[in-house]
């Protein structure tokens, strides 16, 4: 993702890139150069990224997937002192998706069977995604269910598809579907570069996609 995020940022014009963090460089003189931070290396990572942007008050845009709940719950603690915008997925897609299901979702009521399937590349371990999770946490909420409540999940890993998912809504006498595909992983960097022009201006706080989109 590292590669996708410079890419993109070759194409803006208000927004340069400070460097790259790798294994042995020192983290901390790079985010003082930087005025956002973009995290989408891994949970151990992620954790010294939030020490980071702590220590020095940077905003951060944090799209890693996988992390425990101790891991989450060290992220809030960061958020209170500094603006993050933390989602599974990245994609502005996928924002108006998790819109645009949790007011169906609200709408039609328990009455409708939920079924969430996946396709991702063969080399993504997790099954269901964290975007399908997400999704399903998101409907369940809506129906007033806890987790992912009674959502169904279907999951397949195939070739090298950068992820497909499909929300189907259906009662015995009609169905609703919903769905998203992603083409390129390119997409995921245009929504954190978005994500990083937003957060600069925000108080400290937890915030997502929809966020950046809906809620500024």
């Amino acid at each position: 993702m590292a590669k996708a995020v410079a890419a993109c940022l070759e194409d803006q014009d208000d927004m340069e890139l400070a460097g790259f963090w790798g294994r042995g460089d020192d983290l901390d003189a790079l985010v003082s150069l930087a005025d956002v931070v973009i995290d989408f290396s891994l949970p151990n990572g992620t954790a010294e990224v939030l020490d980071a942007v702590l220590g020095q008050e940077k905003p951060l845009v944090c799209g890693v997937s996988g992390l425990d709940d101790a891991q989450m719950g060290r992220l809030d603690e960061v958020a209170n002192h500094v603006p993050i915008v933390y989602d599974r997925n990245m994609s502005l897609g996928v924002a108006v998706l998790e819109q645009a299901v949790r007011e169906a979702a609200a709408s039609l009521g328990t009455d409708f069977k939920v079924d969430i399937s996946e396709v991702h590349h063969v080399h993504k371990k997790d099954a269901p995604s964290g975007t399908a999770l997400k999704l399903g946490e998101v409907i369940a909420r809506a129906r007033g269910e806890q987790g992912t409540g009674s959502v169904t999940f279907a999951s397949e890993r195939r070739g090298e598809v950068p992820g497909d998912h499909k929300v189907v809504m259906r009662s015995a006498t009609e169905t609703l579907s919903f769905a998203h595909s992603v083409t390129s992983r390119q997409v995921f960097a245009h929504g954190a570069l978005r994500a990083g022009r937003w957060v600069v201006a925000q108080r400290p706080g937890r915030y997502q996609i929809r966020d950046v989109l809906f809620e500024n």
